[in-house]
C-alpha cells in the first residue's frame, strides 16, 4: 500500500548507530525528514547523505529532524556515519519493518538480495502527517531535495 500525502505517518521503532531506540512519536512537535536509502558506502547514497549533512543548518532552521534509514546493520551505518561526519541519526531497519510500512522496500534486488530499502523521502509534519512523499524505483535516481525543502517551507 502506498503512502499518501495527508495520511498519518506509519510508526516505527528503530535503533541508531549508538544503539539508542528511536520511534516516530518522540519527534512529535518537530518536522521530520525521513530518508530511506539502499546501502551505506555506495555512490548515490553517500552523495545524498552528505548533501543533507552540508545543509543541516537549513533543516535545523525549519525545525526539521533528519533521519536516514536503511536495512544495513547499525554497525555498518556507524562506520559510514563516522567516515563521512554525518551530523544526523542513521537508523537500522535490519528487520525491514519500517521500509515495508512506508512501501519503500525492494522485495528482490541486485545480486539476489532480498529486502533492501528503496530510495525514498518523506516529510512528516509536527503532528505526524505526511506532507511530502517520494519513493523511487530506480536506486540510481536522486531524490527531489527541492521538493523536500518546499514541503518544509510550507509548514
Amino acid at each position: 500500500m502506498s503512502i499518501e500525502i495527508g495520511q498519518q505517518a506509519p510508526s516505527f521503532k528503530l535503533y541508531d548507530t549508538d544503539k539508542k531506540e528511536h520511534n516516530l512519536e518522540e519527534y512529535k512537535g518537530h518536522n521530520v525528514v525521513l530518508l530511506f536509502f539502499p546501502f551505506a558506502f555506495t555512490g548515490v547514497c553517500t552523495k545524498e547523505m552528505c548533501q543533507m549533512r552540508d545543509e543541516q543548518t537549513m533543516y535545523n532552521d525549519l525545525d526539521a529532524v533528519v533521519l536516514g534509514v536503511s536495512t544495513d546493520s547499525l554497525y555498518t551505518l556507524g562506520k559510514w556515519k563516522a567516515e563521512h561526519h554525518l551530523n544526523f541519526n542513521l537508523l537500522s531497519d535490519y528487520n525491514k519493518d519500517a521500509s515495508a510500512a512506508y512501501n519503500a522496500l525492494y522485495e528482490t534486488w541486485n545480486w539476489g538480495y532480498i529486502g533492501v530499502s528503496k530510495r525514498a523521502s518523506f516529510v512528516i509534519d509536527r503532528e505526524g502527517v505526511i506532507r511530502f512523499a517520494e519513493v523511487l524505483e530506480n536506486a540510481n535516481d536522486y531524490p527531489n531535495i527541492e521538493g523536500i525543502k518546499a514541503a518544509l517551507n510550507s509548514l
